[in-house]
């Protein structure tokens, strides 16, 4: 008899790819500067919307931030930004959109600060994958201390749009915490992943 595979309570089953983004991406640790800006971006982005919602136009995203290279975002101007809220394919808020940019120019001075900003993201939580008892949906944490730290730096930083669930959301989603449930057939193997480390 064929079992089933196990995941978060959180996947939506009926969307193959949200099962693809749990089953593959969620919760892997992420130390690439610019897919840590991308995600950086995303979750700010989502900010009062579902996730799906973003993952859906992350190919719209994409082509719009130039790939997430923060060093290209960095340098829009404004006609560059009027033309991104015109765009139907990404999430059409001046807000988020002009604080995107800013944050892209404050990614870039934590990097020369720290040397890569993976080595100060990581940092908040001793460069070592939290590991969370997740039993069912009820679990799940929408912050945490270190996202409370985090949040609180990057804003003194001048980042904005970063508040401790959306970066709690951003350390779930690069592998910082380790949400998936005890059940979840990717626990352990992202747990593996972690063990190896950089």
């Amino acid at each position: 008899m064929h079992k089933e595979i196990c995941r978060c309570p959180w996947v939506d089953l009926s969307k193959p790819d949200y099962i693809e983004y749990h089953d593959k991406e969620w919760g892997v640790p992420v130390f690439d500067d610019r897919t840590i800006f991308e995600f950086l971006t995303l979750e700010a982005a989502q900010a009062g919307l579902s996730w799906y919602t973003v993952l859906k136009k992350r190919d719209a995203y994409r082509r719009a931030y130039k790939n997430f290279d923060p060093g290209k975002v960095a340098r829009f101007n404004e006609t560059q930004i009027e033309k991104m809220i015109q765009d139907p394919g990404i999430i059409r808020n001046r807000l988020k959109i002009e604080a995107s940019v800013n944050n892209a120019r404050k990614f870039l001075e934590v990097q020369e600060e720290y040397g890569g900003f993976s080595n100060y993201i990581w940092g908040f939580i001793g460069n070592k994958p939290k590991v969370n008892e997740i039993k069912r949906l009820t679990d799940y944490q929408a912050t945490s201390k270190e996202s409370d730290a985090m949040s609180r730096d990057l804003k003194q930083r001048g980042f904005k749009f970063l508040g401790s669930t959306v970066c709690y959301a951003h350390m779930q989603a690069t592998g910082m915490v380790n949400d998936h449930s005890i059940d979840c057939f990717r626990r352990n193997e992202i747990a593996d992943i972690a063990k190896n480390g950089r």
